[in-house]
């Protein structure tokens, strides 16, 4: 069954940082591998929302997806590793979040269906 998933993550708070990211972001940015890469993992639907210098990722995944094995597929894909490093000098952690986590679950709690 699909499900989507949030993320958030902030950018570094500098103007050209943030057109850098948008421009990696745009239609065709994002090398070929990358994005095969996200398929494979059964993430069927990706879009990042900017506000400021803050990012949410809206996944929506199916059931292949195991965000244990991405990671682990990531780290072992050169083209992946590289596109990491390259976002890894345009964004930085939220205030909160634990160590070593880049992009942090948003908790679901509203759901407009779930409403008398």
């Amino acid at each position: 069954m699909a499900h989507q998933d949030v993320l958030l993550l902030d950018l570094r708070d500098d103007a050209a940082a943030i057109a850098a990211y948008r421009d990696w972001h745009r239609p065709g940015g994002p090398p070929a591998a990358v994005i095969a890469s996200i398929r494979r993992a059964g993430i069927t639907d990706m879009q990042i929302f900017l506000a400021g210098n803050r990012l949410a990722m809206v996944m929506t995944v199916d059931d292949r997806f195991d965000a244990e094995a991405k990671a682990a597929a990531d780290r072992a894909d050169p083209a992946v590793v590289r596109w990491e490093a390259l976002m890894d000098t345009l964004q930085q952690a939220l205030p909160f979040a634990p160590a070593g986590v880049k992009w942090v679950a948003a908790e679901r709690i509203f759901a407009l269906a779930e409403q008398p």
